[in-house]
This record gives structure tokens, C-alpha cells and sequence, in this order.
């Protein structure tokens, strides 16, 4: 089995944020995994990844950052759900852009009552939602749109709002931001960009323990330092290669936090 590591070490900038927070999570992202009931390839991958991750050591929890499966129908998410509660770790889900349309008998609601279905352990009951580990705060953040579903991502107000006051009611400890859509684009498209993401700007500039943004949507690895935040976003498990990427973060009293990515690749077994 080949397989290629690439390593970013990314030391972000000395600031005050940083000073108060100290610890380490390694933990897994996994995006735009476009699983189908019709395409055996996608049950391989996937079922390769979540091998691949159960013989890794130290992982704290799977991040699935949206467009799980490649068309919102139930019977994706149903088998999508049997595959990756096979995961020996915990794993937590965002909405993409190919996850929900109310039309086709998954909305929002419904997507979460079928994960809960699969998986009684699973605490999210709303597209928006934050877990801790350790120190570290997650928030997923929902930026699909569930009745016109489109490439584009859409953080509507309420949703801007709301992250406004987790950021302040977690303002003491260092907070990671899960979501599809990127408010730094990998590369100029249109048709992909997050509409208004000024606002969304606005948001994270009133605050300063935003740590890393993680996201997918662009089947790209691209990362890079904005405003004391690192935009982490990562390629389609799907791809070339069938990439997922390892997130190390460390943090230490009275030092900038480090945060190192590795991206994996799956060695997917085609039978003859």
C-alpha cells in the first residue's frame, strides 16, 4: 500500500488570544465523501476511510464537513449512517450543499432524525450545535439551504447571531469553526462563494479565540492565515488519491497555538 503524508506546520502569529489557551486534540476530517447507494466506488472509499481511521492512534473524534452524500435522498443517508458507525471513535456531521432538499423528502429535520435513528449516542439536534473536548470548543456551522439548494452557501443572520454569542459566551477558550463552505475561497468561483461573507467577517473580527476554520465544498487543499485564523480546507474523499486529513492542534500558555495538518490517503482495494 502506498501512500503519501504531506505535512503542514503552521505557527500562527504571537497575540493576547492566544496566551490563556493550553492543550492538544488530534482529530479527523473527512468532507465531500458524495457517498450513493448506486456507486459501489463510494461504498469502497468509504469503507476504506473509516478502516483506515479506526488503525490510527490518539483520535479524538471524525468531522464529516458536508456533501456526505451525493444526492439527499434517504436511502444514501441510511447506508452512509451503517457504514460510518463503524467509526471507534465519535464522529459529528455538517450540512453541505448536496446533503438536504425538503423536495426530496430530506430536510434538515429529517436528516438529523435519521442520524439520531442510527445512532442514539449522537447529541446534535439542530444543524448549529457545539461540542467541547478538553479545552477546545467546535462549533458547526450550517450554511446549506435545504428548499433551493444551490452551490452557493448562504450563513443566514440567525445563524450569525447565534455564532455571535457562543464566541462570547466561549470567549475564554479556544474555539475551532466546522463547516462546508469556505468564507475564504481556494480559488475565484462564483458559483461556489458563500453569499455576503462580510457579515460573516464582522462576526469573527468582534472576537479574538477563533482559532482555525475548517471547511470543504471546493475539493481542494488549500490553507492559509487570515486575521489570526486558520482557514483549513481540504479535498473530496472522493478524489484523486481518496484524501482525508489528520488536524493536530496544540496550544500552550503564553505561546501561539500550532496546528499542524496531515493529509492521508486511503488505500481503496478494487475488486477484479
Amino acid at each position: 500500500m502506498i501512500k503519501r503524508f504531506i505535512l503542514i506546520l503552521f505557527l500562527l502569529l504571537f497575540g493576547i488570544h492566544s496566551s490563556a489557551f493550553a492543550g492538544e486534540i488530534r482529530f479527523v476530517q473527512v468532507t465531500d465523501s458524495h457517498f450513493s447507494v448506486n456507486s459501489d466506488y463510494s461504498k469502497r472509499v468509504l469503507q476504506s476511510a473509516v478502516e483506515d481511521i479506526n488503525s490510527l492512534s490518539n483520535i479524538s473524534f471524525v468531522a464529516f464537513t458536508g456533501d456526505n452524500i451525493d444526492s439527499s435522498r434517504p436511502e444514501n443517508l441510511d447506508e452512509f449512517m451503517k457504514i460510518i458507525n463503524k467509526l471507534d471513535v465519535p464522529y459529528y456531521l455538517v450540512f453541505g450543499n448536496h446533503d438536504v432538499f425538503k423536495s426530496n423528502g430530506l430536510s434538515k429535520k429529517r436528516y438529523i432524525e435519521i442520524i439520531r435513528a442510527h445512532n442514539w449516542f449522537y447529541r446534535p439536534s439542530k444543524p448549529n450545535y457545539v461540542f467541547k473536548k478538553g479545552e477546545f470548543v467546535f462549533i458547526v456551522l450550517d450554511g446549506a439551504k435545504e428548499t433551493i439548494p444551490g452551490t452557493g452557501g448562504y450563513y443566514k443572520q440567525a445563524t450569525l447571531e447565534w455564532l455571535d454569542k457562543q464566541l462570547t459566551k466561549y470567549e475564554e477558550r479556544p474555539v475551532i469553526i466546522l463547516q462546508h463552505f469556505p468564507i475564504i475561497p481556494p480559488k475565484p468561483d462564483k458559483s461556489h462563494m458563500v453569499y455576503k461573507p462580510e457579515d460573516y467577517f464582522a462576526v469573527l473580527e468582534k472576537h479574538d479565540n477563533v482559532i482555525a476554520i475548517v471547511s470543504g465544498h471546493y475539493h481542494m487543499n488549500k490553507e492559509k492565515m487570515h486575521n489570526g485564523i486558520y482557514h483549513i480546507n481540504s479535498p473530496s474523499l472522493v478524489g484523486a488519491a481518496n484524501p482525508y486529513k489528520i488536524i493536530d492542534i496544540v496550544t500552550t500558555k503564553g505561546f501561539s497555538p500550532m496546528i499542524y495538518t496531515q493529509l492521508r490517503e486511503v488505500n481503496v482495494v478494487v475488486d477484479d
